[in-house]
């Protein structure tokens, strides 16, 4: 299987959710304007943004509604880009009270709508970070919105510096899914047929994982035997860096790597996000 065996994070976001709400509930007017990692947002625009996301899925997903179009020439990350912008401009108009009320009443429907959907279906939105040629499952679709849910509430996290959300049962998937990343990550470099890379995660949530070389294409494999590559990192490292939280430099500085330079080079700059 190119995008690996099947992980459903589904019964994970009433918990995600919950997190988030209890921490929102207790900040104070200066944490709601606390600047984040997201350049120009704070921690408002951050909410702002998750209610854009809940909305956006109940639209495009359940409600089959296109909204925004894409601009002549606009490329996905410039297109998400400015419908993100332009809903964070528009969300600082409304309360940080109203903005928790509106993830309390979407969230449910949001789970709603993912609990009937088929995990091995065509995704309704590939994930881009993941393959661009073939078509992704609805489960690893599902699994990139639980990954952006709760990178968002470690970014408000990080800004009130209020630790929370990292126990491994809701940690760990997330790792799980930007792994996923490996095979797209070496896709530039050819090797012979069962070549392969190894991640290792280090901490309570981590894990390891593997790529191979077969059929012409890299693919997600169990990480077994003797790798060409092994690149080994804590687990606040790799999350990190799979969404630029931290720069590929910081992420080398802080990994052990052994093996093929080049694909070891590749596996740290791995990114789950589009950009």
């Amino acid at each position: 299987m190119i995008f690996g065996p099947v992980i459903d994070v589904r019964p994970l976001f009433p918990r995600e959710r919950q997190a988030m709400l209890e921490l929102l509930g207790g900040l104070g007017a200066a944490d709601w304007a606390a600047p984040t990692v997201c350049p120009g947002w704070d921690v408002h625009d951050v909410v702002g943004h998750v209610l854009n996301d809940y909305m956006r899925r109940l639209s495009g997903s359940r409600d089959r509604y296109g909204g925004a179009v894409f601009a002549d020439d606009e490329t996905l990350p410039a297109y998400l880009a400015r419908t993100n912008e332009e809903f964070v401009r528009s969300s600082r108009q409304l309360s940080p009270q109203l903005l928790i009320e509106l993830l309390d009443h979407l969230g449910p429907r949001l789970d709603a709508m993912w609990a009937a959907t088929d995990l091995q279906a065509a995704a309704d939105l590939n994930v881009s970070w993941a393959a661009t040629d073939i078509g992704s499952p609805a489960w690893l679709d599902i699994g990139r919105d639980y990954t952006e849910f709760w990178v968002h509430q470690q970014q408000v996290r990080d800004a009130v510096s209020v630790a929370g959300a990292t126990e491994p049962d809701l940690m760990a998937p997330v790792l799980d899914i930007f792994a996923r990343a490996l095979p797209r990550t070496v896709r530039m470099h050819d090797r012979p047929e069962g070549s392969t890379a190894h991640l290792e995660v280090l901490g309570p949530a981590g894990g390891r994982w593997g790529t191979v070389r077969q059929d012409g294409r890299w693919r997600m494999a169990e990480p077994t035997g003797e790798p060409d590559a092994r690149v080994s990192m804590d687990q606040d490292t790799f999350w990190r860096l799979a969404t630029r939280g931290i720069t590929v430099e910081e992420a080398r500085r802080r990994s052990t790597v052994s093996g093929d330079a080049d694909l070891t080079a590749a596996i740290t700059s791995l990114l789950a996000v589009v950009a």
